[in-house]
Formats: C-alpha cells, sequence, structure tokens
C-alpha cells in the first residue's frame, strides 16, 4: 500500500503522491481536449482543460489510490448532443484520448530513464530513477484499469461503440446499471483473494513496457 510508504519512506511516499497528481491531471485533461477538439465545449466551461490537479482530483477516488491502490479522477463530462458530427465514435474517442495520454507519458518517462541509465551513474536506489519507475508504473496501472470494459471506465465507451444497436441495448443497459457494482466486485476480488486477474494483466503490461526501457 501507498500509505505505508509514509511511515516507512516519506520521501518516497511525497514521490508517489506527485506521480498520482501528474498521471491522473495528464489523463483527465486530455478527456477535455478530445471533448472540446470535436466540438463540445462543456469540459472547458467547467474549467477541465487545464493541466492543473486541482481541477481533476476526485478526493475519493484519490483516496482510494493511497489506501487500496485503486482509485480515479473526476469525470471529465461531455455532452453528446454536441458530438453530432460523431455520434457513434465520439463518446469513444473522448474515452481513449485518457489512456493514449497515458502512453505518451510512458514513452516520454521511459526514454528520459533509459538515457539516465545509459549515460549517467545513477542507480535504482537514487531518488530521481525511483520517480521515474514510480510514474511509469502508475500510468501503465491507469492504462490497463480504465481499458476495461465496465461502466463507468474509458473502455465501457470503446465497448458500447463497438456494439450495433440495437441488437446489443439490453446488454449495455446491463452493464451501464450494473457495471459500478460488478467493478467494486472485480477490485474486492482482486485485492482480499487469490484470484488477482488485474494485478497479472497489469504485471504483464509492466513486464512488456520495461522490454523497451
Amino acid at each position: 500500500m501507498i500509505l505505508s510508504l509514509l511511515f516507512q519512506n516519506p520521501i518516497l511516499f511525497v514521490a508517489w503522491l506527485i506521480a498520482i497528481l501528474i498521471a491522473l491531471s495528464f489523463h483527465e485533461f486530455a478527456h477535455a481536449l478530445a471533448g472540446y477538439a470535436l466540438g463540445d465545449s462543456t469540459a472547458k466551461r467547467e474549467g477541465r482543460l487545464t493541466l492543473n490537479p486541482l481541477a481533476h482530483i476526485d478526493l475519493l477516488g484519490f483516496l482510494m489510490l493511497i489506501f487500496i491502490g485503486f482509485g480515479w479522477g473526476k469525470p471529465v463530462p461531455f455532452n453528446p448532443f454536441n458530438l453530432n458530427k460523431y455520434p457513434k465514435w465520439g463518446p469513444a474517442i473522448i474515452s481513449i484520448a485518457g489512456p493514449l495520454a497515458n502512453i505518451i507519458l510512458i514513452i516520454f518517462f521511459g526514454i528520459l530513464l533509459k538515457i539516465l541509465v545509459v549515460f549517467t551513474a545513477l542507480g535504482p536506489e537514487n531518488l530521481l530513477v525511483q520517480f521515474l519507475d514510480i510514474l511509469i508504473m502508475l500510468n501503465v496501472f491507469l492504462i490497463v484499469f480504465n481499458l476495461i470494459p465496465i461502466p463507468p471506465l474509458d473502455g465501457s465507451k470503446v465497448l458500447f461503440a463497438l456494439l450495433p444497436s440495437p441488437k446489443y441495448d439490453n446488454f449495455k443497459y446491463f452493464l451501464e446499471t450494473r457495471g459500478p457494482i460488478i467493478l467494486i466486485l472485480l477490485i474486492i476480488l482482486d485485492s482480499f483473494s487469490s484470484v488477482s486477474i488485474l494485478s497479472a494483466i497489469f504485471t504483464w503490461a509492466i513486464n512488456l513496457v520495461y522490454r523497451f526501457f
């Protein structure tokens, strides 16, 4: 748990907090930017078209990240009626923009980490190296978690765009109404049992990223 670092290694705890603010802010900003680019100014009017962490942090989601390792930022609003040029794919594009922003951050921080390791004498015990590691891991986590195709996560919007109506309308309605409960049960199962599906996917994704960096 991140919280345990507060007593074991306070500096590393602060590094985790800063990394969370960076990753979440870029993720939510990307949602707002995508919506604005598609013609919807809802997020901009509500002050979400910014990298200021205060605009994007959901207190409960932030505390959940610290206490149990799973959390979220404040959802970015958009008006689907303003996406009339993209009625089917607009919501999916806005949703996928968040994980894409995290991929960009992984590439940036991964290259920076590679440069530090190759061209300097900094080792794994160095705070900057550890901070970059944290940033990479956290962004990988946000990608894996948000691409779960269960509402209200980003992956659900992509899934809904892929499933044609009206054939799958009942299934979509079921996920929209039961999705949060299913997601909570999945998190509890992953955190407190031997069935760690999310952890296994996250570990696989981290290992894949570090093959490049």
